[in-house]
């Protein structure tokens, strides 16, 4: 497998250390590890391939992709209809929450310390921001290849939900390498994949992953905001 090179400044923005928040949600594995769902490394896995595949991570990058065309074009208002459609895709509140919150708080450190002319335009309409549409709108207009930056957010994503499992004690740190490392051929080919996706490609099929984000909602005692 040959990874797309990663780009500097995806490495910053999508680093654990960027100020969007990202520890704060497990996009509903917690809620899948206290109903006992997930038990180990090997169920986590299958979890996260059919997030990967078929789930929340296939849609958000193809959204990223449509934003980054939008934006690639300085075409404002498609950037605004996949935005909308971002949010709208959102399976619960707490989904919504998680990509707005991250939106608009990567928005707010991109304009701080990464700006780029482009970006007010592209940006100044909407009042909040769906994560993976505000990536690739940055992206865009900083000249990174979209397929890096699809490589880049699908690992960061991984990564994530990966550091959330071990904070659940599913798994130890160790195992969540073996993890990742095991995903990456997927998280690559779901790159590829929605590089070449139009909106025609959006759907999924994991409703236990999106039962579990309403659920959480209302579960007693939490660690995670989704």
């Amino acid at each position: 497998m040959t990874e797309p090179t990663i780009h500097p400044f995806l490495m910053i923005w999508l680093s654990s250390g960027f100020p969007v928040g990202a520890f704060a949600y497990s996009h509903g594995l917690e809620l899948a590890v206290d109903r006992r769902w997930i038990t180990d490394r090997s169920e986590l896995e299958s979890w996260l391939s059919a997030l990967i595949e078929h789930g929340s991570l296939h849609n958000d990058l193809i959204l990223l992709a449509e934003a980054w065309r939008a934006a690639n074009e300085c075409d404002a208002n498609r950037l605004d209809a996949c935005n909308a459609l971002a949010l709208a895709l959102s399976p619960s509140a707490e989904r919504h929450l998680e990509t707005v919150t991250q939106g608009n708080a990567f928005v707010a450190a991109i304009k701080a310390a990464w700006p780029h002319p482009a970006l007010n335009a592209l940006w100044e309409s909407n009042e909040d921001h769906a994560y993976p549409a505000a990536i690739g709108t940055a992206a865009a207009a900083h000249n990174i290849a979209l397929a890096p930056t699809l490589y880049a957010y699908a690992l960061a994503f991984i990564t994530n939900l990966s550091s959330a499992a071990i904070r659940l004690s599913i798994i130890g740190q160790t195992d969540a390498q073996r993890l990742i490392a095991a995903l990456l051929p997927r998280i690559e080919a779901a790159g590829v994949e929605a590089e070449a996706a139009t909106l025609d490609d959006l759907g999924s099929a994991t409703m236990r992953a999106d039962l579990a984000s309403l659920l959480h909602e209302t579960q007693y005692s939490r660690l995670f905001r989704s």
